[in-house]
């Protein structure tokens, strides 16, 4: 009798350790996760952050135009690294879009920069130039996200519909 007492007061409470444990690693991971990529994301900003700098401060003892291209390349590689980051933890094909903007983006301010070192027609040649891949890229960014967009928009109607 006190065998079959012991083997059933056993499988009741293996019962309700399993039950326990069903349910709290879904809520222990939710509650842990977060933690743990805000901590990594704080660092990849701090590292970021860092990095922008330091390329700033590489720029310092330059001049004139040189030194203004030297800031745009470190502006924008400050500005593509934060847009990875975001399509990193919450990757969206909005915020992937931001990504290729970002990088179309630091191309064409530092070409730009790059041009105003020019004078008078080559200058002029130049930066009309920059300014016709900057739109291609643009077009091609916003073609490549439209019709991922149409077709995520006809598929999502399309299930609301029926």
């Amino acid at each position: 009798m006190h065998t079959k007492l012991l083997s059933i007061a056993a499988a009741v409470a293996l019962a309700f350790a399993g039950a326990a444990q069903a349910q709290s690693p879904s809520t222990g991971a939710q509650d842990h996760k977060p933690s743990v990529d805000r901590k990594a994301r704080k660092a990849e900003e701090d590292r970021i952050n860092t990095e922008y700098k330091a390329e700033r401060a590489k720029c310092k003892d330059m001049k004139g135009n040189e030194k203004e291209a030297c800031e745009a390349d470190a502006k924008g590689k400050e500005h593509v690294a934060k847009a990875e980051l975001k399509a990193k933890y919450d990757p969206t094909p909005a915020n992937q879009r931001k990504v290729d903007e970002a990088k179309a983006e630091h191309q064409y301010k530092v070409a730009k920069e790059k041009c105003d070192a020019q004078k008078g027609k080559e200058e002029s040649a130049c930066e009309k130039d920059v300014k016709a891949k900057y739109d291609k890229a643009k077009a091609d960014i916003k073609a490549k996200y439209a019709s991922s967009e149409r077709k995520s928009a006809t598929g999502s109607t399309a299930s609301t519909t029926k």
